[in-house]
């Protein structure tokens, strides 16, 4: 299954210029994408490190496959409500190692999601691109910050603090500034973080889990102003998943008092949580503690169903030491990526189960359904 993944990559590289409409899913499983088959000749995420900023917000070539990901909840000037997402996949074909030295030849294959989810009129706008990271097409660069594939880019801005987005589609254009609200969090253990037993079955991953947000959304004909607040997740790897699991369920919460939440539970193909699964309570002075599986529950509440597989789009969400549950669920169902690779990301909302209140924003990805 990884060479038909990978097999679909290189094909769909040769095509470039446009946005594409999803197409169906082509049965890929993601416990095998992000196996170990085929890592050799490649570094992997066996032991801590020593991050550095900014220079690790830039590529990794040693390692197979890493993404640049943020994730927002925005508000126009008139009270419309817009969630976003765009995420830059690098996928080795070989190790560096092999890498041919013509501009024109290449082993590195790009893939970048975007959607935008109109939250007030319910509509969820899901892309996709492909490009070979050759003659500029995509890549990414650490000095001055800047990942792109084709015009949609994610750079710093030369002397500030500021990041800039230019996400122009078909559909809509997002143009967005992100200042940084919040320190890096390095999550698992001082930023590896281990998914399975297997040594190496791991990632190199950190949070920006607060940025303010402001920008213009095109749509339409019409020009919105909007703001609000996002976040930014950093991953690359060689392997991360082992065989007997499935997929997972990924939440970033950024709650009214200053609190920024991010729990991953890991689930096994036999319908059990894995005991890896983990996440990171945060504020803006940093890291306040780490979650283990122990410290979470989550139990589905509701359900939507996109044809062939069914998504809980509601749960109780039971922090230890929260005094009451919260509630996360969808600010829109249907908020599925139906891409090459297909899951549900989307904009959610958390509030008290016991007394209604409203704690915050958030997102929520969850991969690996059949």
């Amino acid at each position: 299954m990884r060479a038909k993944l990978l097999f679909l990559l290189m094909l769909l590289s040769m095509l470039t210029g446009c946005d594409r409409p999803a197409p169906e899913s082509r049965g890929f499983q993601v416990a095998e994408a992000l196996g170990n088959a085929g890592s050799e000749g490649f570094a992997r995420a066996t032991e801590t490190r020593l991050f550095r900023f900014p220079q690790d917000h830039g590529p990794h070539p040693a390692y197979r496959n890493e993404w640049w990901y943020i994730t927002g909840n925005l508000q126009s000037d008139d009270g419309h409500h817009f969630g976003f997402q765009v995420t830059f996949f690098r996928i080795a074909l070989k190790p560096e190692a092999n890498a041919s030295p013509s501009a024109w030849r290449t082993h590195q294959v790009w893939m970048a999601h975007a959607a935008l989810s109109d939250l007030s009129e319910g509509e969820h706008i899901a892309q996709e691109r492909f490009a070979r990271q050759a003659i500029g097409l995509a890549g990414a660069t650490a000095l001055p910050f800047s990942v792109w594939l084709e015009d949609w880019r994610l750079q710093a801005v030369a002397g500030s603090d500021t990041w800039q987005l230019q996400l122009p589609t078909d559909r809509y254009d997002l143009t967005l500034e992100f200042t940084h609200a919040s320190p890096i969090i390095l999550q698992g253990d001082k930023g590896l973080s281990q998914k399975s037993g297997e040594p190496g079955n791991a990632s190199y991953y950190y949070s920006i889990p607060r940025l303010q947000v402001s920008g213009q959304l095109h749509r339409q004909g019409e020009e919105l102003a909007v703001k609000g607040l996002a976040w930014f997740d950093r991953e690359w790897s060689t392997s991360a998943l082992g065989p007997e699991q499935a997929g997972w369920d990924w939440f970033s919460l950024q709650l009214y008092d200053g609190r920024n939440l991010m729990y991953y539970q890991l689930r096994r193909k036999d319908g059990s949580i894995d005991p890896h699964s983990s996440g990171s309570v945060s504020d803006a002075q940093g890291l306040r503690r780490r979650l283990e599986p122990g410290q979470v529950r989550l139990t589905p509440i509701a359900h939507w169903d996109s044809g062939d597989r069914r998504y809980p789009i509601e749960w109780q969400f039971q922090l230890q030491d929260e005094s009451h549950p919260w509630r996360v669920r969808a600010l829109l169902d249907g908020q599925e990526m139906r891409l090459s690779v297909r899951y549900w990301e989307g904009a959610v909302e958390v509030i008290d189960e016991v007394s209604g209140e409203a704690l915050g924003r958030g997102y929520l990805e969850m991969a690996g359904y059949q």
